[in-house]
């Protein structure tokens, strides 16, 4: 099984938030032996492969994302021991096994820039990094006007006088890939890796890693540089960025000759249009990037079919697929994305989610879900400031762009926290408080209740593996009434959303095969989508 060659084109793949997971000790915060203990679950829910978390030793200013040694596993987490037994388990079950690697910067703890805080100005442990000279008086001001994704500038200056960047949190140095030296050494990081047996790489901060060699000011410092399409251009995407992911995929064919499996990089990448995405995987480069334009797209059916159209001609036309997402471990989950304050208590938004996880799996490409998501998790909105952990909080002061709210630990059994998240005593507190409604989705009652998201996320992942119409391909749009999009996938496999909150004649006679709620034959009701097995002759074009 795990020997199938381009595995990745349709794969599913579930991202597991390590620390959020599973306890296996009892200490508030998932490890390696809860995803262990997990396997079997996520087995039984279909999905192809996972997407760990950052593992690595750290000193958790922003949970792993700033990372002292890529090389090791963190105490916190486990040992390299505890991950080889993850990696004989996932062989055994046939789950593939994703790394997420941050090339962009490391943290303030790594050896290479303690090294960098000793040395001297001009040295050559400083020039693995961006250090540079204030401007004004005695240097006081930063060397440009660039501004941190999570708030402030991004530059702090050190005892000598000289400031380094980070385009992330102060403890996250940004890495200077002009420098040899660090190309040198992630060549060494994913050989470490590779040779534990990984099926490949989650690449953080992508389209980041150069940097305009000049590092001139900004002509819009204070963009929302978390927003897509106001990145900061001198920071983010330039051309020389490429040529690494030319080189890290030779590496990756170089294990895939070896064997027969190939191993797959996928990258976050930020960039304005889904053209300038598909520079990043054509044929040499990465083999996916996430395209969040889905993730993005406002609950409407114009909408939808204009990311879906785009991302079919640009990036599809690489001779790629699409890597289709609705969240992740930096956005609101999407029960509460799609949920609208005048309906709050309706289940609109939980309606609306179950309807695009149907659209999502009956997409041509890969797809990959989020934790929880298969539960129906909304949000937790209500965490009091004491408890809260993102340094983008910390930064600002804001609430409004933190991201602890979709990282709550997640629950699997019981009526009280900590759910079995922990296998610690009854007051062990998991590392981010529980709100008591989680209850409500715990997995033992999902599993039980087939109305369940977890039902409909299984069966929708089983049809998708047992049905060819939704292998790789294209797909038709069909004629709708106004508020519905649908589609036809290889011959006659029809997916339709109504969008709208009233019920409308079904694009196909007949009761569906897959609903994500009540469906009557010949009726697609609001919020709902479904899936059909119909002949059908159409004379759209193919997109």
């Amino acid at each position: 099984m795990l020997s199938k060659y381009r595995w990745w084109r349709d794969a599913v793949i579930y991202q597991v938030y390590v620390r959020s997971f599973l306890d296996s000790t009892g200490d508030g915060v998932g490890d390696l032996a809860g995803v262990r203990a997990g396997m079997p679950y996520l087995k039984k829910l279909g999905v192809d492969g996972i997407w760990l978390s950052p593992f690595y030793p750290s000193p958790q200013h922003d949970h792993g994302y700033d990372v002292a040694d890529y090389c090791d596993v963190d105490p916190l987490f486990g040992d390299l021991a505890e991950f080889d037994l993850l990696m004989a388990d996932a062989r055994r079950l046939g789950v593939r096994v994703l790394l997420d690697i941050v090339p962009n910067h490391c943290s303030s703890d790594h050896p290479w820039f303690r090294e960098a805080l000793a040395a001297e100005p001009g040295s050559a442990a400083r020039a693995r990094f961006h250090f540079a000279d204030g401007r004004g008086p005695e240097g006081a001001e930063p060397p440009n006007n660039w501004h941190s994704m999570f708030g402030g500038p991004a530059w702090t200056r050190v005892g000598d006088g000289q400031w380094y960047l980070h385009m992330f949190a102060s403890e996250q140095p940004d890495w200077n890939w002009r420098n040899p030296e660090v190309g040198a050494e992630f060549d060494r990081v994913l050989r470490f890796w590779l040779d534990r047996g990984v099926d490949g790489f989650r690449i953080d901060v992508a389209a980041g890693l150069f940097k305009h060699p000049a590092l001139p000011d900004s002509d819009d410092p204070e963009a929302d540089a978390r927003t897509r399409d106001s990145v900061n251009p001198l920071a983010w995407n330039q051309p020389e960025v490429h040529e690494v992911w030319r080189h890290w995929r030779a590496v990756c064919e170089e294990y895939t000759d070896r064997d027969g499996r190939e191993r797959l990089l996928v990258g976050e990448v930020s960039v304005p249009t889904a053209r300038e995405h598909a520079l990043y995987v054509r044929p040499d480069e990465l083999h996916q990037a996430f395209f969040f334009d889905l993730l993005s797209a406002p609950w409407d059916p114009g909408a939808f079919r204009k990311v879906i159209s785009e991302a079919m001609q640009d990036i599809a036309g690489t001779g790629s697929t699409v890597t289709w997402v609705l969240n992740n471990h930096d956005q609101v989950r999407t029960v509460t994305r799609y949920g609208e304050p005048a309906t709050e208590g309706s289940g609109l938004g939980a309606a609306r989610a179950r309807a695009a996880a149907l659209l999502m799996l009956a997409l041509p490409g890969a797809a990959y879900i989020y934790q929880g998501e298969e539960l129906g998790l909304p949000e937790v909105v209500d965490l009091p400031d004491d408890v809260l952990t993102d340094p983008i909080f910390r930064r600002t002061g804001s609430r409004a762009r933190i991201r602890d709210g979709c990282r709550v630990p997640l629950p699997w059994s019981g009526q009280a926290s900590p759910f079995g998240f922990t296998s610690g005593a009854e007051t062990a507190r998991p590392w981010l408080p529980q709100p008591s409604y989680f209850a409500e989705y715990a997995t033992d009652r999902a599993l039980a209740d087939t109305r369940s998201f977890w039902h409909l996320y299984r069966d929708g992942l089983q049809l998708r593996a047992s049905l060819p119409q939704l292998s790789e391909g294209t797909l038709r749009w069909l004629d709708t009434p106004p508020g519905v999009l649908a589609f036809e996938r290889g011959d006659g496999l029809v997916c339709a959303v109504n969008f709208g909150t009233a019920p409308t004649p079904a694009p196909v006679s007949g009761t569906p095969l897959l609903s994500s709620g009540p469906c009557p034959a010949g009726v697609l009701p609001g919020s709902t989508a479904a899936w059909w097995l119909a002949e059908l002759r159409t004379t759209a074009p193919q997109t």
